[in-house]
């Protein structure tokens, strides 16, 4: 079974599995981010602009709230739009809100050349779109930890090197994250380290997937976040977030709202 067809087996495993429980609740949500910039893993994606980041996400959850499954679309679009751009498909499934899995279709229009600027090319070695796999615990009121295992499977990944100094297959770059989070009266605060996992190849690439040098810690961060009221009916969440990239030495203060 190839890779496509068992994360299909996969997902529709998962569907099945959900619908067996009794009074599933479906939710429809969809919004977005206007954000100072877009900052990424540690990465700036969005150049000197602010970002404007739209979503739309179908959910489906069990009554008893062991089993969700969401599937959604998000963006990201400078407001220069002379920088980069993003669309990505995602389809995730979540075990008691604690344990998650995740697979991302990342696409980013105008920044890829030729075949690989095509959305609906899908071939290994001509497409655009990067696939990645991610694991995560979520966290607790009781431990309030969270862990990221994220790793791209296919697609316009880094490359190997072989031995006659030409493309061999993809990298598989791997990327882990550590969080803490906590609710006080006022905000909610979160703080996170991550690391790129793997070191680009010698004399072929000199960065990896995250535009990094070698193997090490990429995104250094904390997030307070808030909901202002507006009206008696309508509070406005923003956020602000201090993010430090120790390998590039790079550092931003990111503030942003959500509609």
């Amino acid at each position: 079974m190839n890779t496509k067809n068992y994360l299909k087996f996969c997902f529709i495993a998962i569907i099945c599995m959900a619908a067996t429980q009794a009074r599933p609740q479906a939710s429809v949500s969809f919004g977005a981010d206007l954000m100072s910039r877009y900052i990424w893993r540690g990465l700036d994606l969005g150049g000197p602009s602010p970002s404007i980041q739209p979503g739309l996400k179908f959910s489906y959850t069990t009554k008893n709230e062991v089993h969700n499954i969401t599937v959604g679309a998000w963006g990201a679009y400078c407001i220069s739009g002379n920088v980069n751009e993003e669309i990505d498909l995602f389809a995730s499934y979540t075990l008691y809100s604690m344990v998650s899995l995740t697979v991302t279709d990342y696409f980013f229009p105008g920044l890829n050349t030729g075949e690989k600027n095509l959305y609906y090319v899908y071939t290994p070695d001509s497409t655009g779109h990067v696939f990645e796999g991610a694991i995560s615990f979520n966290g607790t009121k009781k431990v309030p930890v969270t862990l990221m295992f994220a790793m791209n499977f296919y697609g316009n990944d880094s490359r190997k090197m072989i031995n006659d100094s030409t493309e061999g297959k993809i990298v598989m770059s791997k990327y882990i994250e550590l969080g803490y989070k906590h609710s006080f009266k006022l905000f909610d605060f979160n703080a996170w380290i991550g690391a790129a996992l793997d070191k680009p190849v010698p004399a072929y690439s000199s960065v990896g997937y995250y535009q990094n040098t070698r193997a090490g810690i990429i995104n250094i961060g904390i997030k307070a976040a808030k909901n202002i009221k507006i009206t008696e009916h309508y509070s406005l969440p923003v956020q602000c977030q201090l993010i430090t990239n120790p390998m590039q030495q790079r550092v931003w203060l990111v503030f942003g709202f959500t509609l």
